[in-house]
């Protein structure tokens, strides 16, 4: 594919936004998860504009790893992510409270296992 063709692909791919009578070609929000060396989790670390998820990569791990502090990274597009609003905390987490045998507290720990 010559660079012409990827760029007018680039370009395909972009979303249009209307800004005061103008419109603007803006990529996609993608969101950005960062392993590091110490951790087992992925944390969220900021998020990035690119055209592709193969970009948003590269450009995640330009901005975001450049000491080399990262062993992995995710890249999900900002409108994928489904998320509670804090005003929901009430009826979403409210079941979990009758269920007591969930919290660690419920269960006896034998003394030869010792401290956890």
């Amino acid at each position: 594919m010559s660079s012409t063709a990827k760029k007018a692909n680039i370009v395909k791919k972009a979303s249009t936004v209307k800004k005061a009578g103008t419109v603007k070609k803006e990529w996609p929000l993608w969101e950005v998860f960062v392993r590091g060396q110490h951790g087992l989790a992925h944390r969220h670390v900021g998020s990035l504009h690119a055209p592709d998820s193969k970009m948003a990569m590269n450009n995640a791990r330009d901005v975001y790893t450049r000491r080399g502090e990262g062993l992995s990274i995710w890249v999900v597009p900002s409108h994928t992510i489904t998320a509670s609003a804090p005003s929901d905390k009430g009826p979403l987490f409210e079941p979990a409270n009758s269920k007591v045998y969930r919290h660690p507290g419920f269960f006896n720990i034998p003394d030869e296992i010792g401290h956890m």
